[in-house]
């Protein structure tokens, strides 16, 4: 565990208070989950998560009379050290995204819990990449022996558990989550179980949301015409309006089903199984009710026809309007070339897509994101955009890695581009070997 944790943490984390603590203590100590808390104390609410948390993490340990990230233990004279009782195998560090030392020292001193060190400025970036996180406050649980996540949303964990009685959160099957009765738009109820054998997507929206309002329009001739080529296809609608009326109205428009508006338990567990960050989003299932694609969104909209349904990811993609969203994600490989051909793009995808597949497969067998995203941007509109936001040379092609929340970029720019130096690029880049340059 310790061998784990070091390396995603470090050697040293620090209390509010500011004293130091080795990593490898927290294996000593049995801690079986480790929670990132990310977030920064000029955001308001950062602050009501803080107060909210210290007090579900107080009941959680049991050691509210202790100090931060001690793990207090029976009382003197009680003997022997017991087993750590399982829900208090927790431990949170809070991840900062602080610019100012002085406001982040304000902000931790009365955690609880244990922090990255403020000079860890590197680290929290990397952190911050490895597990997407594109909005804050946002928490997430980790098994800490082995590293993988076990929920992306532990804002809900601390609304819908507070008392810890479903400790360690893990993830449950959909077929699980899901089961009880749904709705059509006409009050007809449909078990769950009628699920069986179809593709899901499963449809995150609302109402007062104008991307789910514009989404949902192209998204009811997407279901049309994947139900018209025989395709067994359902939608789940898991509103987020804040009326039922609201929901009423927006569920009037759409052909599928819906979670019932009143079982906010089963809404909430939906939006906690998929760790939903964001709205529109539109998650696409196999009959099995594993996921397929958390890009719903994107693949309806860049797929009008429906022509790759079930839309299974592909290793590099043709950088759009309606992907660009992604470039926020984490570190992306672009790669422009400098043709309008359709036949130059993708003599251009095919160059790079080995070292992407390898990559991809690599952490899907550590069951992590792969932590780079793979692109190929032609001569339009968006390209130049980027390359004015970046401001990247107009040479072409060119080879580069962009990391947008580092605000970072690494570039070769080579005569020709082999499958060679694209992996030689990529691996000093995962390796930390190449200098960024400001963007």
């Amino acid at each position: 565990m310790s061998s784990f944790l070091e390396e995603l943490l470090g050697e040293k984390l620090v209390t509010g208070g500011g004293e130091e603590v080795d990593v490898h203590s927290l294996g000593a100590r049995g801690i079986s989950l480790l929670g990132l808390y990310f977030g920064c104390s000029l955001s308001a609410p950062c602050a009501q998560l803080s107060a909210s948390l210290a007090a579900f993490y107080g009941r959680l340990r049991g050691d509210t009379a202790a100090g931060p990230g001690t793990g207090a233990g029976p009382g003197p004279g009680a003997g022997a050290a017991a087993e750590p009782e399982p829900r208090r195998r927790l431990e949170i560090v809070f991840v900062s995204s602080d610019q100012d030392q002085r406001q982040w020292q304000d902000f931790v001193r009365d955690m609880p819990w244990l922090a990255l060190p403020y000079k860890e400025k590197h680290r929290k970036l990397k952190l911050w990449n490895k597990y997407r996180i594109s909005n804050i406050p946002s928490l997430i649980f980790l098994d800490a022996t082995t590293g993988k996540v076990v929920c992306r949303n532990g804002l809900l964990v601390i609304r819908d558990d507070p008392e810890g009685l479903e400790f360690p959160w893990g993830p449950k099957p959909f077929r699980e989550v899901i089961a009880g009765p749904l709705l059509r738009n006409n009050g007809q109820s449909l078990e769950s179980s009628s699920l069986e054998g179809s593709h899901v997507g499963v449809y995150f929206s609302a109402h007062w949301c104008p991307p789910c309002r514009s989404l949902t329009r192209v998204l009811v001739e997407s279901y049309r015409k994947i139900k018209e080529a025989g395709q067994k296809f359902e939608i789940i609608f898991v509103s987020a309006d804040r009326s039922e009326d609201s929901f009423k109205q927006y569920f009037s428009e759409m052909p599928w089903l819906a979670v019932p508006y009143t079982d906010e338990a089963r809404r909430s567990r939906l939006n906690r199984l998929y760790g939903i960050q964001g709205i529109p989003t539109l998650i696409v299932l196999d009959p099995q009710g594993e996921v397929i694609t958390r890009q719903g969104r994107v693949e309806v909209l860049n797929d009008e026809d429906c022509r790759g349904f079930p839309w299974h990811p592909k290793p590099v993609l043709e950088l759009s309007d309606s992907n660009a969203v992604q470039l926020n994600e984490g570190p992306c490989l672009v790669l422009f070339v400098d043709s309008e051909d359709d036949g130059e793009s993708e003599a251009a995808k095919q160059l790079i897509q080995p070292i992407a597949e390898k990559i991809i497969a690599k952490y899907k067998a550590k069951e992590e994101e792969a932590p780079l995203l793979f692109f190929v941007a032609g001569e339009d509109d968006m390209t130049d955009s980027l390359r004015d936001y970046t401001n990247l040379p107009e040479a072409a092609p060119l080879l580069t890695i962009l990391d947008m929340s580092a605000r970072a970029k690494y570039v070769m720019d080579v005569e020709e581009i082999t499958p060679a130096i694209v992996e030689a690029f990529v691996n000093d880049f995962l390796a930390e070997k190449l200098k960024p340059e400001p963007i």
